[in-house]
């Protein structure tokens, strides 16, 4: 290798598969590899300027084949490269350009793992000579020994990780001498000497050697053991202290596959790290499917708040807006729905997102806003609101409880439960005001309660559509053939399965419900389950590969609802103040 120095920051990506690739779980002792070593004019890697190539095949400690050629660069070689390697341009003249040994080399590389000694630097030179005279890189797995080594020896057993150290420190048969075959025949026995180290470090196949090589924190390094023996399944897992405390629950399609990536380079979060420093073992819940999965995860998460969870840990904290019960109501947020709340919009995720919403509402239409009980014989002063012509002023009677409810709560009551239209326009008339008079930041700001109105509105008849069937049975094709099968009553995920292949489901249908969890109908848009969860069940129904099996009752949303908004609530998200277009479509 020549001594310019190449810096890459990792390996990763390098080390993805195409194809099939040499399977991770391939013993060290079993897995074939090619350790490669270039020699180049130096410089970054633009598709040229590699001057030699030398690989040797190994497995199992056996030589299975060389390849050694120098490469002509086709520019003029540095003269400090010649000093350093030997190799003068007299040499390159005859040599074959790197177009004509890159078939070559691929096909030696086939079905192999790639290890190279600050492999990099070597792989980047192969990959853009591949891309220049268009061969596709094979991106097979590397391994590189000089990282591996960072991890495998301590500094007081050698000073450096060059590979001349090592050479020296492992006695090498051949000594390196910045020529490419010399230099891969000795990384070869480096390689040797590392894995001889890895069997105490409990790391015996090629994917363990790659990611043991890469910077993983001595924490993920003695935790690894961690994710032994878990299933290969759809389910949840679960990381526990030593008490038993739930620290951390997740889903995967794969959760022997997941749980593997916590104690890899690529997990990267400080409270994962904290996690797992507390952790003492993985409990694995299988499931049926991914929609089982993340129902249990949901469940999990809510009911033992797991202090490393960040979502859905308290889904009680959802809120509501409501319309209370007087002559002049007004709106309220509170916590909970009572049998008696008809009128009502969420439920949200926070205070200031029904406030938001309430707002929006305040602008449309005349609500009063203030907290008063107002009495249908006494009168009360008015507030500011009745002076600026923002409120009809129900305190002082100078509006009848039948004229206030006509012009304020109606238009409520028909937003949140049908056809929002009213208090659309209302808002789109505000904001076309507001810009015209180039009040652009008012016009935003009303823009923001506008998306909070429909959001709502479209989240809330969304729900209720499916919460109001008492059972439905749907039935999605499974990866590996039959059908993952759901049982949803009132909204709530109540049983789940899967069909064999070539077996007609309908038996597993029955079978789901004959063991399916009773759920009993409620108040609300969400009676039985939560939101998230609902909306987990939505978003699987909706794919275009889900079939509806059987249902106890139409699944519909209004025609005229708030659903029919859904591009003018993407505009009012997405679009600033001064391009948000006021048209409805």
């Amino acid at each position: 290798m020549t001594g310019t120095e190449y810096v890459q920051e990792a390996l990763a990506g390098l080390d993805r598969p195409a194809g099939g690739g040499v399977d991770p779980a391939l013993p060290l002792y079993a897995t074939t590899f090619v350790v490669v070593d270039l020699e180049t004019t130096g410089g970054a890697p633009d598709g040229g300027g590699i001057t030699e190539i030398g690989a040797v095949k190994v497995r199992g400690g056996e030589e299975l084949g060389v390849l050694a050629t120098l490469v002509n660069p086709g520019v003029p070689i540095p003269p400090f490269i010649t000093v350093l390697t030997g190799i003068t341009q007299a040499m390159l003249l005859p040599a074959p350009p790197i177009e004509q040994v890159l078939p070559s080399f691929l096909e030696f590389l086939t079905d192999a793992v790639l290890v190279a000694h600050n492999a990099p630097y070597d792989v980047g030179f192969l990959k853009a000579a591949c891309a220049r005279h268009g061969y596709p890189w094979p991106n097979p797995r590397v391994l590189d020994t000089a990282a591996l080594a960072r991890r495998v020896l301590t500094r007081d057993e050698v000073p450096n990780r060059k590979l001349g150290t090592l050479a020296a420190y492992f006695r090498t048969a051949t000594q390196p001498n910045h020529r490419a075959l010399d230099d891969a025949k000795a990384t070869v026995d480096v390689l040797h000497g590392l894995i001889g180290r890895l069997g105490g470090h409990r790391v015996d196949t090629v994917g363990e050697a790659i990611e043991f090589a890469r910077a993983v924190t001595p924490t993920q390094r003695r935790k690894r053991h961690l994710a032994d023996g878990l299933p290969k399944v759809p389910g949840v897992y679960i990381f526990r202290a030593a008490d038993d405390r739930p620290l951390y629950v997740g889903t995967s399609g794969d959760i022997a596959t997941r749980v593997r990536s916590y104690f890899t380079a690529a997990e990267k979060r400080a409270r994962i790290s904290e996690m797992l420093a507390a952790a003492e073992r993985v409990e694995a819940v299988e499931c049926a499917h991914s929609l089982e999965a993340e129902v249990r995860e949901l469940r999990l998460i809510a009911a033992h708040a797991p202090p490393y969870n960040r979502r859905s840990k308290y889904p009680e904290r959802q809120v509501w807006l409501k319309l209370t019960d007087e002559a002049y109501p007004r709106l309220s947020v509170v916590r909970g729905l009572g049998p008696a709340d008809t009128a009502y919009l969420g439920p949200f995720r926070s205070k200031q997102a029904a406030e938001l919403a309430a707002a929006g509402f305040h602008d449309a239409v005349p609500l009063r806003q203030c907290t008063h009980r107002l009495s249908r014989r006494t009168t009360t002063p008015a507030c500011a609101l009745a002076e600026l012509g923002r409120c009809p002023a129900p305190c002082e009677h100078l509006i009848t409880p039948e004229e206030y409810e006509r012009r304020a709560a109606t238009p409520f009551r028909t937003a949140t439960r049908d056809d929002p239209a009213v208090v659309v326009d209302a808002l789109l008339a505000r904001i076309e005001v507001l810009s015209a008079a180039h009040r652009y930041e008012e016009a935003a700001v009303v823009r923001g309660r506008l998306a909070a109105v429909l959001r709502a509105a479209v989240r809330m008849q969304r729900l209720t559509a499916l919460t109001g069937i008492a059972e439905l049975a749907a039935a999605r094709p499974a990866a590996r053939g039959g059908w993952e099968l759901a049982l949803v009553r009132h909204g709530r995920l109540a049983g789940a399965g899967v069909s064999p292949p070539g077996v007609h489901p309908r038996p597993t249908i029955a079978a789901i419900r004959a063991t399916a969890e009773t759920v009993l109908p409620g108040h609300g848009p969400v009676p039985a389950a939560t939101a998230e969860e609902t909306e987990r069940i939505l978003s699987w129904l909706e794919r275009d590969e889900t079939r509806l099996v059987e249902t106890t009752a139409g699944w519909a949303s209004p025609v005229g609802g708030a659903g029919r908004f859904r591009d003018l609530l993407a505009k009012a998200e997405n679009g600033g103040s001064h391009h948000f277009s006021t048209e409805r479509s």
